[in-house]
């Protein structure tokens, strides 16, 4: 699995003969939610927490992972936001 943001310089068919496939970052931690919501929740929180300088609330951090693209896993840390 390659997770980029640039799928279009990785064809899936190239890929394949390689056995590997790209996905979008917002994708594969939509994935990651499937598997282990508490995991991502976690690994969040441990991010949101080593932004010190300065220091960033948890709608900043909510904005600036749906302005990188991140929409889905916006959305889905959004419910989880009272513990991020």
């Amino acid at each position: 699995m390659i997770v980029t943001f640039n799928q279009r310089d990785f064809p899936a068919d190239v890929l394949a003969s390689y056995g590997v496939e790209s996905q979008h970052p917002d994708e594969f931690v939509e994935n990651l939610f499937d598997l282990d919501a508490a995991a991502v929740v976690a690994a969040a929180q441990r991010q949101r927490a080593q932004l010190k300088n300065p220091p960033i609330d948890v709608d900043r951090y909510l904005e600036i992972l749906f302005r990188q693209g991140l929409v889905q896993t916006t959305k889905a840390l959004a419910t989880y936001r009272s513990i991020l």
